[in-house]
């Protein structure tokens, strides 16, 4: 398993994240045997929400009831957690991200958070209101390091006037067939071409200079929840092709590749997991470290339908 360490934190983390926002219908015994197997895959870091589960933090709950760390294991391990959606509306008030975060701490049983992430934008956000939420958890060891999701460079330097703290992380929606952070800057200032449109504001170059690790979610989603394209051959054909030409060559399953793709990313991008099945996670983990080429990378850019023009 590939690591690597984020920059503005003292963090070595797995390039691989377990996300736990399916969890709440299994067996206690389940969850450990789930997270159980991403430890020994290599996976030391857990993604969860306050959102994730049929009531607030009912994930993070299911987890904490079902495993247990010692002092040195918590140590060796991430844990993450997001805070902002409520039913209905998003909240990034004071008072909110510190009612949820000491309610998050409590459900996962863990005196602190290594990275707590504002979920999605909050259209009536007041940076002063979420600055002093940071200084108050920080200070009081609960929350170690702080970053967004699903936030656009403007959104975030809005942030950074108020926050004092460096934020770390933006988790972002990625797959190889839902790639317009990428896309669009390969067929930049292209007049007419659907795919040279910057829905994002430069995401990925933002990132990548102010040192925010991007983290990507659905890696194997279509579009936004449209399903996976891995076996899709009435849509993905050519690209199941390349994929399972290039799983044959690095003697690895289809879904490590697709994983792949991503990690071979030179902004040394951290891939999500969001499945509940053993093997599955196996497989897709399996792509940490997959070394593919320039060419193969752009083979299977090309092959999900973007253009080199």
């Amino acid at each position: 398993m590939k690591t690597l360490t984020l920059p503005n934190a003292n963090l070595e983390v797995s390039n691989i994240i377990l996300g736990l926002m399916r969890i709440a219908p299994l067996a206690g015994d389940d969850i450990k045997s789930l997270v159980g197997a991403s430890r020994d895959a290599g996976i030391n870091f857990f993604d969860h929400a306050d959102v994730y589960g049929g009531e607030p933090h009912e994930c993070e709950r299911r987890f904490g009831d079902a495993v247990t760390f010692s002092a040195r294991e918590r140590a060796t391990i991430a844990i993450q957690s997001k805070v902002g959606i409520r039913s209905g509306f998003w909240d990034f008030s004071k008072e909110h991200i510190l009612r949820s975060v000491d309610e998050s701490l409590d459900a996962l049983k863990t005196d602190y958070l290594d990275i707590l992430l504002l979920h999605r934008p909050d259209a009536l956000v007041e940076p002063e209101e979420v600055a002093e939420a940071f200084d108050i958890l920080h200070d009081a060891g609960k929350v170690l390091n702080f970053g967004v999701s699903n936030h656009t460079p403007g959104q975030i330097e809005l942030l950074k006037r108020s926050v004092s703290q460096p934020l770390i992380v933006n988790q972002v929606q990625l797959s190889i067939t839902h790639a317009p952070l990428i896309a669009a800057g390969v067929t930049a200032n292209m007049a007419g071409l659907d795919q040279s449109i910057d829905r994002d504001n430069g995401i990925l170059d933002y990132c990548r200079l102010n040192d925010i690790t991007l983290q990507a979610w659905s890696p194997f989603q279509k579009g936004f929840f449209d399903g996976v394209f891995l076996g899709d051959r009435e849509n993905y054909a050519e690209l199941n092709d390349v994929i399972e030409q290039l799983a044959r060559t690095y003697d690895v399953p289809p879904a490590a590749i697709a994983v792949a793709w991503i990690t071979r990313h030179p902004a040394h991008m951290q891939v999500v997991l969001g499945t509940t099945n053993v093997e599955h996670l196996q497989e897709s983990s399996a792509g940490s470290d997959v070394p593919l080429t320039r060419e193969e990378w752009y083979r299977l850019f090309t092959a999900a339908g973007h253009i080199l023009p």
